[in-house]
């Protein structure tokens, strides 16, 4: 059976979409979509992506959202420290033994956003 390699982007509606590709340029380090041949788009590190629905009904992100971006980090003490150094509220939710360290933000537009350090193995 052939299988999806893997996400190739991430689309969605926005209020203001320059604006926020910005934010998430100068926030996350996700670099804006090229715009000409020679500029190459957010490039990813490997590593574990989950896809996982659930349920209509779930407490776990904003319930007037449909989806949570979910984004891998390296240390999540220091993305916390910069970005409430940027002023963004960031809520630090109690470790996953065997998965890792969570956190959860928003964007300027109320899209949830959980950051993730992974255990390491």
């Amino acid at each position: 059976m052939e299988r999806v390699l893997g996400f190739g982007g991430l689309f969605f509606r926005s209020q203001a979409p320059s604006d926020l590709a910005v934010w998430y340029r100068d926030t996350l380090g996700i670099d804006l979509v090229p715009t000409a041949a020679d500029q190459m788009p957010w490039m990813a590190e490997g590593g574990a992506t989950v896809f996982a629905p659930f349920a209509a009904d779930t407490d776990y992100f904003s319930e007037d959202k449909a989806f949570m971006l979910n984004f891998r980090v390296a240390d999540l003490t220091a993305m916390i420290a910069q970005l409430e150094a940027a002023g963004i509220a960031v809520k630090r939710l109690d470790d996953m033994p065997g998965i890792g360290k969570f956190a959860h933000l928003a964007d300027p537009e109320g899209t949830p956003i959980e950051l993730w350090e992974p255990e390491a193995n």
